[in-house]
């Protein structure tokens, strides 16, 4: 497998292509407009068209092509923070809404998959929630404890997880959970969109959206919308300069695809309680005698930007895979993927904060990215056609969790020691020790220089300076890709951004000769 974002390839990217839609190059006018065409910002515009809004939808890639191509696609009210903790954190009625959105948005994405006849393996299946060996299980009664009080009452514990391989313990097992295929259900969600009126552009890349009485989104293109509200669905917010990115931080994480024979291993959604978590399922790959199962497994999570280790953590999944599975017979996916972690253990989606009332975002999914996209989909569709939702207060971006604030202090803190990077020495001394195909960070001066060397031997030079708050990106050699540690940007080797929060491009190093100041010293500018 080539190593590049573009050629690290999900299984989901391996089977399935969604046609390019056109880019926007005219002026044109819309009541929304929706940036991202993930499964955030299509569950939206598949409402609101349903709801007779008109809509636009504007990706700066194709469809699916940021981290909803990238999921591995469980369809939960399982959720990654435990009901005790957000019982903890918020109390019982919060955690009873939050179990009940997540319900409702396997619900609806099941009832959209029948009304548009859409074929994307929606499989409803029980999920299983387990502990490491020699590990307390005090964790299961108390996840069970509240999960009942939040109204999930079906959840029940049972003596193992079924697995003939590997004897886990006791564990918890959560009915009706699904998984679908997120690429495959995206193209029948575009396809029910346009039927419907909506306009979707793919390669139009929005680099200023603008609220107020009429609201405006710019694009690189020369395409400019003008709309009564904007809905911005892009992972993480690129409108937003501070605001959410001080309550959420971005991370990686990375999964494997293990080729099994057929039916040895159960159906089902499974995951384990360490820091950083496993999570597993099964995809089926072909058809009839030569159709064969994928084990998708997950985990080994870092904050993004922070760690260049891939390999490393590929590994460890493929150790924690076998041992449990001895019956793999080869890995045949290997992926990575950015998780928004909200410090409150909620979403953020709503008007977003220090922003005019027609401007709305969806962000902090956590590990839940296809459900909470989903409920995105039905809280703001209420929230533009002014209709009451009782999720609204729960998943407010303005709001303020007081027992979250260690939290808080603890990743910006984390955010205000990448800065440390300004002034220390670079990756290497010379751009001559730079191999092809690699990138590295280069001092000059009192700048830092971010150079990649093509596998031909050219030599790209970029700032290293990440356009959203300043923090010196660093080169991640599994991706070939710059990613910047503070807030999670990421950009291609040759600087094209591809992740937010920034929303543009890392600038071209542009060399300038050193000149002599007034005071004889000399200075190196760029």
């Amino acid at each position: 497998m080539k190593k590049s974002f573009e050629q690290s390839r999900s299984v989901w990217m391996d089977t399935e292509k969604i046609p390019a839609e056109s880019q926007l190059t005219e002026r044109t006018s819309t009541e929304v407009c929706i940036v991202g065409a993930g499964i955030a910002g299509l569950s939206t515009a598949y409402l609101l068209t349903r709801a007779g809004k008109s809509v636009v939808v504007v990706d700066d890639g194709p469809i699916g092509g940021g981290m909803t191509a990238r999921t591995t696609a469980h369809l939960v009210n399982a959720l990654d923070d435990r009901y005790f903790e957000l019982e903890r954190l918020h109390g019982e009625e919060v955690t009873r809404l939050a179990a009940e959105s997540h319900t409702a948005a396997i619900d609806q994405i099941e009832a959209i998959v029948a009304a548009e006849d859409i074929d994307c393996e929606f499989e409803r299946l029980d999920g299983y929630l387990f502990v490491p060996p020699r590990e307390s299980k005090q964790i299961l009664d108390d996840e069970l404890a509240a999960a009942h009080k939040a109204g999930l009452t079906e959840i029940e514990k049972v003596e193992r997880v079924p697995w003939d391989s590997y004897d886990t313990g006791a564990a918890l097992r959560f009915p009706r959970q699904a998984q679908f295929h997120p690429l495959k259900y995206l193209r029948g969600l575009a396809q029910a969109i346009k039927k419907s009126g909506g306009r979707i552009y793919t390669q139009t890349h929005a680099k200023e959206i603008e609220g107020g009485k009429q609201a405006r989104v710019d694009t690189t293109g020369g395409g400019v919308v003008t709309a009564g509200s904007v809905v911005v669905a892009t992972n993480t917010p690129v409108n937003d300069l501070l605001t959410i990115h001080t309550k959420q931080a971005a991370y990686q994480t990375y999964v494997i695809g293990a080729r099994i024979p057929r039916g040895s291993v159960p159906r089902g959604l499974y995951w384990d309680t360490p820091d950083p978590y496993h999570y597993l399922r099964l995809e089926t790959i072909g058809a009839g005698a030569a159709a064969y199962d994928v084990l998708i497994v997950g985990g080994e999570d870092h904050k993004t930007g922070q760690q260049d280790d891939a390999n490393k953590r590929y590994a460890a999944l493929e150790r924690w895979t076998r041992y449990r599975f001895p019956m793999v017979e080869g890995i045949e996916y290997r992926w990575s993927g950015e998780v928004m972690e909200p410090i409150d253990g909620l979403a953020f989606i709503g008007r977003n904060p220090m922003d005019a009332k027609n401007v709305f975002i969806a962000t902090g999914d956590s590990g839940n990215g296809m459900t909470h996209g989903t409920i995105a989909g039905m809280l703001l569709t209420d929230l533009v056609m002014g209709r009451q939702n009782d999720w609204e207060k729960i998943y407010d971006p303005a709001r303020i969790t007081l027992k979250a604030l260690p939290e808080f202090a603890r990743e910006n803190l984390n955010v205000a020691a990448q800065y440390a990077d300004l002034i220390v020495a670079g990756d290497v001394d010379s751009v001559d020790e730079i191999k092809p195909g690699a990138g590295a960070i280069i001092s000059r001066g009192l700048s830092k220089v971010a150079a990649y060397r093509a596998p031909t031997g050219e030599l790209c030079e970029l700032s290293a300076v990440c356009p959203h708050l300043g923090c010196i990106v660093n080169w991640n050699s599994a991706e070939n890709t710059w990613d910047c540690p503070c807030h999670g940007s990421r950009y291609e080797a040759r600087g094209k951004v591809i992740q937010g929060p920034a929303n543009s491009d890392l600038a071209v190093w542009e060399k300038v000769a050193e000149e002599k100041t007034a005071d004889g010293k000399q200075h190196t500018t760029g």
